[in-house]
């Protein structure tokens, strides 16, 4: 039992990197140390522990993380620093040696934050700790909102893919997850403080059930019939995992938003082979037009890595013909990074720097030519926007049921509404659709 008077006035700041599951299992640590009576720092104030939550998907997230860490110590000079994240797990030593942090915490470690603290405060020579699990095994829950609106719900861990130039299996472990139970009393809880939009994430998400023997379909029918929240999104799934009766069951469900992310990786069949994926372009073609024919009005956000080892000029052209036809609504771009101990490391033809930065700038900008395509088509049709809380000095933004960003003036009376309006022009820089009236508050 620790003794959390050792907390008492003590502050803390959280530093994310990363995906949204590592925003959801930050979010769990910080409500985990305000329990035990450690105070968030607010703007300006000098805390005594900074949390870096980190990410190990490419060299760029690394170089961030170690400069948050020299950041964070100049800011806080005297706090305790932990680290913890896929970077933690996979280079402990390095993060100890090159940034003198306190704590280095792995994956399956992420619980034991307050244990650790608890073991800083009470030792004034200020030992660090290097914790990091060889063999991640464990499932450490989430189900947090941190300062956002919408809840992220934990479902799954780890990768069983091994894709050649991913490390994340290395840094997450094997695909492992809850009972269904459990995550369903979670939403319940979520629903009992207020919360009306889940955000599902995991690793893998569609490999749901491996340690359950559930399956990913039974989980979207329980949490479909949790009363009291309204809204569910599915983070990324992969394109062999959403199967034909998943997306059947979002058009005709409760709460499940016509909203899905599918990472495509490569937009040939030559390098999808390469990076050891699981289909090829024409069945993710075939798996997007069935999105679009069931659910007419979905958002459909999809992954790209570009300058992969083996993507000469000839298949980066033949994957931009392909990802223009497909009729989708955004891209995330990624920029290839060369990572230990992958299998792309064995694969010829690596591709220049200045050549991946050009190749990432001209998908970014048919990104944008069909997000603002999917946005304009939408100008002046009504939807239901969930509103949260803005920043200081910022418009009021929420999204819609597709997840088109909608701005308005701030009202508190709004924030954690569902608003039903109507949809107006463009804001100033395009980023988000204005509303031209509100027509129904919930």
């Amino acid at each position: 039992m620790i003794d959390k008077s050792i907390f008492i006035d003590k502050k803390a700041v959280y530093y994310t990197l990363g995906c949204k599951l590592n925003f959801s299992e930050t979010a769990t640590i910080e409500r985990k140390l305000q329990e035990a009576g450690i105070r968030t720092a607010r703007r300006g104030e000098s805390a005594d522990i900074c949390i870096i939550n980190s990410c190990a998907v490419t060299q760029e997230a690394e170089k961030k993380c170690r400069q948050a860490i020299h950041k964070l110590v100049r800011k806080h000079p005297g706090a305790y620093i932990v680290v913890t994240g896929c970077y933690a797990q996979l280079s402990p030593q390095k993060i100890a040696q090159e940034t003198g942090v306190d704590v280095v915490l792995g994956i399956d470690r992420k619980g034991d934050v307050l244990e650790h603290l608890g073991n800083l405060c009470k030792n004034t020579e200020g030992e660090w700790y290097a914790m990091p699990s060889k063999d991640v095994r464990n499932f450490v829950p989430s189900c947090s909102r941190g300062d956002r609106t919408r809840y992220f719900l934990k479902v799954q861990d780890g990768c069983d893919y091994f894709c050649t130039y991913c490390t994340i299996p290395f840094a997450r472990g094997r695909s492992r997850n809850p009972y269904i139970s459990d995550l369903v009393q979670q939403a319940r809880d979520a629903a009992a403080e207020g919360g009306k939009e889940i955000v599902l994430t995991g690793v893998n998400i569609g490999d749901f059930g491996k340690s359950t023997g559930e399956s990913f379909i039974s989980l979207v029918k329980a949490l479909d019939g949790v009363e009291g929240i309204s809204r569910y999104r599915i983070s990324s799934i992969e394109p062999n995992l959403i199967t034909d009766e998943i997306i059947e069951y979002i058009a005709r469900s409760r709460s499940f938003m016509p909203h899905l992310h599918i990472p495509l990786q490569a937009g040939s069949d030559e390098v999808l082979r390469l990076m050891h994926r699981r289909y090829d372009t024409a069945f993710f073609a075939q798996k997007a037009a069935t999105v679009r024919r069931l659910l007419p009005n979905a958002f459909i956000g999809v992954d790209v890595i570009v300058g992969t080892r083996g993507e000469t000029e000839e298949l980066f052209q033949k994957a931009y013909e392909f990802i223009r036809s497909l009729d989708i609504s955004q891209l995330h771009v990624f920029s290839y990074s060369e990572r230990p101990g992958t299998q792309a490391l064995k694969i010829d033809g690596a591709v220049s720097p200045a050549e991946k930065h050009r190749r990432s700038k001209l998908l970014i900008e048919l990104s944008e030519e069909k997000r603002i395509a999917f946005y304009g088509r939408n100008r002046g049709s009504e939807a239901v926007v969930l509103f949260e809380k803005p920043r200081p000095g910022m418009p009021m933004g929420g999204f819609t049921e597709n997840y088109i960003r909608v701005e308005a003036p701030y009202d508190k009376e709004l924030v954690n509404r569902l608003v039903r309006v109507r949809l107006g022009d463009f804001n100033s820089d395009k980023s988000a659709l204005s509303v031209d009236e509100f027509l129904e508050i919930r």
